[in-house]
């Protein structure tokens, strides 16, 4: 149970971090580039030495397309993090669960059963609860987390079609996908630089450390606690989930005085009940679809 509550700290750290970035003035992308470096050389670290590196059978456009999602999608949740707030994002990436899960009954012909239709059924509107806007905000913001939702849940299903490929381990997939992202951010810091003048500057190699260190050990303990408990991984993702949205939560409210209105609360308290109702899914086979 440690290396769960390791990895919801980190998970929720990584938006901490990208909030207080803005008192810095940060630059996302090159924030997002040093991560991918730092995640790179701690997964060179992390594998051991005997794992077989073999890329002649790798899925390469699947690998592209997702080293390519990743840092754009990445540079969302910043934006997302540092106009709409922790609580949001945090809700909004973990309610994009149900984007693999419609794929799987879509794509790959996965039975449905009461308990899943019913989750789905509640995260659709505890997703328009929790991106309410109110009537002052006229920038549309709320697009942030949309776009964060969206794109959290294809990368989770082009996860998947890599793994069913077989042709790659686990490891190795991650590694490429790292290497990949860490090209295209870079190729998006040259192209700021040039067309923006932007400046390299120290504090966003700082906090690039300590984006890509949370980052990755909220990767390295989540396959930790599911490796703890084989038998039941539901545990670990009911948990892992519910616990980013509360422990987001407080943050949020805690630490950096984000407002909700009733209706975000509302819809925090659906989310909550949809992964709870989706996990229950797992443990429990009853009428299917």
């Amino acid at each position: 149970m440690i290396y769960l509550i390791l990895s919801i700290i980190c998970s929720v750290t990584v938006g901490i971090l990208f909030k207080t970035g803005r008192k810095f003035n940060i630059n996302a992308i090159q924030v997002i580039t040093v991560n991918y470096i730092i995640a790179i050389l701690l997964c060179l670290i992390v594998v051991h030495r005997d794992v077989p590196f073999d890329v002649t059978n790798a899925p390469w456009g699947l690998l592209a397309a997702q080293a390519t999602l990743l840092p754009l999608i990445f540079l969302a949740l910043a934006a997302s993090v540092r106009h709409m707030g922790i609580v949001k994002t945090d809700a909004a990436q973990r309610l994009s669960l149900i984007i693999p899960l419609l794929a799987a009954w879509l794509l790959f012909n996965e039975n449905f059963n009461a308990y899943k239709i019913i989750g789905i059924a509640i995260a659709l509107p505890a997703l328009l609860l929790i991106l309410f806007k109110s009537d002052n905000n006229t920038g549309n913001k709320w697009l942030y987390p949309g776009v964060v939702f969206l794109g959290f849940g294809i990368i989770d299903v082009i996860f998947k079609l890599i793994i069913s490929t077989q042709t790659l381990m686990l490891v190795t997939s991650l590694l490429l996908v790292f290497c990949g992202a860490g090209i295209v951010s870079l190729l998006i810091v040259i192209y700021d630089i040039v067309k923006n003048k932007s400046r390299i500057r120290g504090i966003n190699f700082i906090f690039g450390l300590l984006v890509g260190f949370f980052n990755f050990c909220n990767i390295l303990f989540y396959m930790f606690s599911l490796k703890a408990f084989p038998d039941n991984p539901s545990t670990v993702f009911a948990g892992m989930n519910i616990g980013v949205i509360l422990l987001g939560t407080l943050a949020g409210i805690l630490i950096f005085k984000e407002k909700l209105s009733r209706n975000n609360y509302l819809g925090l308290i659906l989310a909550l009940v949809a992964i709870v109702f989706i996990t229950l899914s797992q443990l429990y086979k009853i009428a299917t679809f």
